[in-house]
């Protein structure tokens, strides 16, 4: 295991993330649990478009497998469905699609069964030297291991095999351990792909272009000039078919643990010295290690939880949470809110605050970088401090709020204004789904965007006190409508310094 660990520092042709060439080529792809919604809303769709781009070629395989069983045909018969209906109208083209579905293949097969007959799939498998060779587990986390050992078993590993594990890594610090250990048992870290579907946004990765590639913004970007950090994963939904998954969660596991803490640190790392696997989880890494550990105390003051009651969303009568669930009784968590600190020279002082939850007002994921006020007056009008708003979703982009003289009166009065920026206005562009990226991202070796094993575990590490403490009843469970914008508690928790939510309505 200690070779395995070492195996974290990546060579230097690792580093470069191997061939980034678009021109299209072709490579194996296993996916298991491949009846699955997953699959079928995102995986399939993801590479429907890049085989439409000409980034994939007729030699592919992608190869479903799970235990119903279906032949080949039959699968195909299933994903087409898939495609007409989680592909964008404007993107999909029947002839593509036909082409498409005659890259795919399906075996049913317990992948779990080391013993089980895997000669079918076995013999869809090319072996040619070189040739890339990715299994996908869609499936539960408790399968990760299992379905790993019978990987090795069965004599598929090569050297340009690689793994993708979805998200959640564990349930916890202990889990989470367990799986990478157990799955580091038969491959090495550079073939092991924790896949954080955040991580594929082009919003969160222009995070990183709008810091390092603009000077003027990264000059700015500490605690002399910020007051406070707001990031916000809102939803109108409620938990729908994920009842069962998400009770056993809750928004801490299902949304802080990986993505936003993954956001977190993007805005918060320090310059990396390249775009590259090792250095930029490596910064990453620095930050996750510097929050401020949760004691008992600030999980009673700096921790908001609640789940939605009965309530109205746009303009429709909604049941609660524990409506939603077939028991009809739980105490899991659908919204939070955190109060974290990071403890480095830059961030000193300055309140990271992290909130999510289901059945809110809106849709909506940002980042709002609250700035300074000016430390004196010298308008008759007290100017608004300025704030960056990064939308990560919906309608992409960033906007600058700033004062600005209000040119229709005679006197000097002030009115704030947005410097504005649509991404879709300013590229002209279709914004891609994070999963096409990241799919062929693993296909090529190249990890830059994906999690590594000492990210997942400092994650849990910190996640961790507050779980237990919540468990412990030392910060109640609330409700709150839905519909509504989430508890009171939570808008005292930025009014003991005198901050305010933004919300994506009134931040713009």
């Amino acid at each position: 295991m200690a070779e395995n660990r070492e195996n974290i520092r990546l060579s230097a042709e690792e580093i470069s993330g191997g061939d980034q060439e678009s021109s299209p080529f072709g490579f194996d792809f296993v996916i298991v649990g491949a009846t699955g919604d997953l699959t079928m809303r995102k995986l399939l769709p993801a590479f429907y478009e890049r085989f439409r781009g000409d980034q994939i070629d007729g030699t592919t395989k992608i190869i479903g497998t799970a235990r119903s069983p279906l032949s080949s045909e039959e699968y195909r018969t299933k994903a087409a469905e898939a495609l007409k209906a989680f592909v964008a109208a404007e993107t999909y083209d029947a002839s593509k699609a036909e082409a498409f579905l005659r890259l795919l293949h399906y075996v049913p097969l317990d992948m779990t069964e080391q013993n089980a007959d895997w000669s079918a799939l076995s013999s869809l498998l090319k072996t040619e030297k070189g040739r890339p060779r990715v299994f996908y587990l869609a499936t539960a986390p408790k399968l990760y291991v299992p379905t790993a050992d019978a990987i090795a078993h069965n004599s598929l590993i090569t050297d340009t095999t690689r793994i993708v594990l979805e998200k959640p890594i564990g349930t916890d610090l202990a889990s989470a351990t367990a799986i990478n250990d157990g799955v580091g048992q038969h491959f090495r870290e550079n073939q092991i792909f924790r896949i954080d579907h955040y991580l594929g946004k082009q919003t969160v990765q222009n995070i990183l272009a709008l810091r390092f590639a603009n000077p003027i913004i990264e000059r700015i970007w500490n605690a002399d000039s910020i007051a406070h950090v707001q990031i916000t994963a809102s939803e109108t939904v409620g938990v729908g078919q994920r009842g069962s998954y998400y009770d056993t969660a809750g928004a801490l596991r299902d949304m802080v643990q990986n993505h936003l803490l993954q956001v977190l640190s993007f805005v918060a790392m320090e310059p990396p010295t390249a775009i590259a696997p090792t250095v930029l989880r490596d910064e990453k890494l620095k930050i996750l290690r510097a929050l401020r550990p949760m004691t008992d105390d600030m999980i009673r003051t700096d921790t908001v939880r609640a789940q939605y009651a009965a309530g109205e969303v746009d303009g429709t009568t909604v049941g609660s949470y524990l409506d939603d669930l077939e028991d009809g009784e739980s105490t899991t968590e659908t919204y939070l809110a955190i109060r974290a600190e990071i403890r480095t020279a830059r961030w000193a002082g300055v309140p990271f605050y992290i909130r999510t939850g289901k059945r809110l007002a809106q849709k909506e994921t940002t980042v709002i970088v609250q700035f300074r006020p000016q430390p004196w007056a010298i308008f008759p009008d007290k100017p608004e401090p300025g704030r960056l708003v990064i939308r990560i979703q919906p309608n992409e982009g960033i906007s600058l709020s700033l004062s600005s003289k209000d040119p229709s009166t005679e006197q000097f009065c002030l009115r704030e204004a947005s410097l504005d920026v649509s991404y879709e206005k300013a590229f002209n562009t279709r914004y891609p789904d994070s999963y096409e990226d990241l799919l062929m991202a693993a296909v090529r070796g190249d990890q830059v965007s994906f999690i590594r094993r000492d990210e997942v575990e400092a994650s849990w590490h910190w996640v961790e006190p507050i779980l237990n403490g919540w468990a412990a009843n030392i910060r109640p469970l609330e409700t709150y409508p839905a519909g509504s914008r989430g508890p009171k508690s939570a808008d005292d928790l930025l009014a003991r310094n005198d901050f305010v939510w933004k919300e994506l309505t009134d931040a713009c």
